[in-house]
């Protein structure tokens, strides 16, 4: 049976975590892997979630299941965060799941559920996973334009032109904030006229939110998704707990199906907890209710978004700090897009040549196609890599 197996392509991004691993240089610097990291290099745990850790530890008595679309109040937590008022509550049928991850590939089965024909479109670039999943589910990819090398922000006219082209039933993938791997994002201007193209098509938005509270702010990096989910007639929505609340490895996410018709809600709750019985039956909880933990006590709020608010005026020191290093030693403010990004990534818009002169030359890590994690950078190493990008011309 199992010699029918085939070896399937490593992943780019682990096979690099791995090849920075087996570097023995002193002085290379990791910007691969996407994760958050302090100016020491390390990935902390957040302060609230710390006290809400002990909290749940002096308190909780039991390890039994919470239900298959998990905790009620984790949801009523996470739907507030991201959608604010935007939406009625009863407008929106929820399920927890492990990870952003868990919820895209959850958001990827109800749609073949629903409509076996249709066309997902997505960024181009967009995270990896994304045409991955896809693939492996069999459906359909589209791909639409979006970012542009010369500008190295959003090529909007070509994005608009592309979205023209889905028809009724087909879905549109959308980054809500702080777009993975790029940096470049939609402005409220041009978030409404998506929705505008989103009416007139027919198609049905899915919302990929990973990094809110990374960009411009907690209520400023929901804006997009509030605009969207307010304005069509359903929308999907796949949030995660990772970055923001800093809890990788404990595997928190969210789907959440909105709907103007409030009759369907039980159908789309039903449903959704069938296909989390289908996957994986009940969803990991620790994570899920240390959130809700912190999103439900006033002063663990206060004290996450704190310390969220520095994780986020950091990473713009670093962006503007490199801009400027990069400007001084090449005479030239063609990196000032840098500045202007978003969240931890940018993408260079190099080639993948230069990627690896950067690698080879200097001990420096990032994607092949150039998608650099800002947060791996410290004060020490920005003008390091500024040095870097000039001497190899890119």
């Amino acid at each position: 049976m199992f010699e029918t197996l085939k070896a399937r392509p490593a992943d780019g991004i682990l096979a690099l975590m791995q090849m920075f691993k087996d570097d023995p240089r002193d002085n290379k610097i990791d910007l691969g892997v996407g994760v958050y990291k302090d100016a020491t290099g390390l990935t902390p745990i957040m302060r609230a979630v710390k006290a809400a850790e002990h909290t749940l530890w002096e308190t909780q008595d039991s390890k039994v299941y919470t239900g298959l679309a998990g905790d009620p109040a984790f949801s009523d937590a996470m739907v507030a965060l991201v959608l604010g008022s935007a939406v009625p509550r009863d407008a929106v049928a929820s399920v927890a799941t492990p990870g952003g991850t868990g919820a895209v590939r959850q958001a990827f089965e109800l749609i073949r559920m629903a409509r076996p024909d249709a066309r997902v479109f997505v960024s181009d670039p967009t995270w990896p996973n994304h045409v991955s999943i896809l693939n492996y589910l069999g459906m359909e990819v589209v791909r639409y334009r979006y970012f542009d090398s010369e500008t190295r922000g959003v090529d909007f006219d070509g994005m608009m032109a592309d979205l023209k082209t889905a028809r009724a039933g087909d879905v549109i993938l959308l980054h809500g904030c702080c777009h993975n791997p790029t940096g470049a994002n939609l402005n409220l201007t041009e978030w409404q006229a998506v929705v505008e193209t989103l009416l007139e098509t027919g198609a049905v938005p899915m919302i990929d939110i990973a990094y809110q509270g990374f960009g411009d702010g907690l209520e400023e990096d929901a804006a997009g998704t509030r605009l969207v989910a307010s304005s069509v007639p359903e929308c999907l929505i796949a949030a995660s707990c990772s970055k923001n609340f800093g809890i990788y490895r404990e595997r928190t996410g969210i789907l959440m199906a909105v709907s103007a018709n409030k009759g369907a809600r039980k159908l789309h709750q039903d449903t959704l907890a069938f296909l989390n019985r289908q996957n994986y039956s009940f969803p990991p909880d620790h994570g899920a209710r240390l959130v809700t933990m912190i999103l439900t006590d006033e002063s663990l709020r206060a004290d996450w978004q704190a310390e969220l608010e520095d994780v986020r005026l950091s990473m713009l020191t670093l962006r503007q700090h490199l801009a400027d290093e990069l400007q001084q030693l090449s005479g030239s403010d063609r990196f000032g897009f840098l500045a202007q990004h978003r969240g931890m990534f940018s993408l260079l818009g190099t080639t993948p040549d230069r990627v690896q002169a950067l690698r080879e030359q200097n001990g420096i890590y990032m994607v092949g196609d150039s998608r650099m994690n800002i947060a791996g950078l410290n004060a020490q190493t920005v003008p390091i890599l500024a040095r870097a990008i000039v001497d190899v011309g890119v």
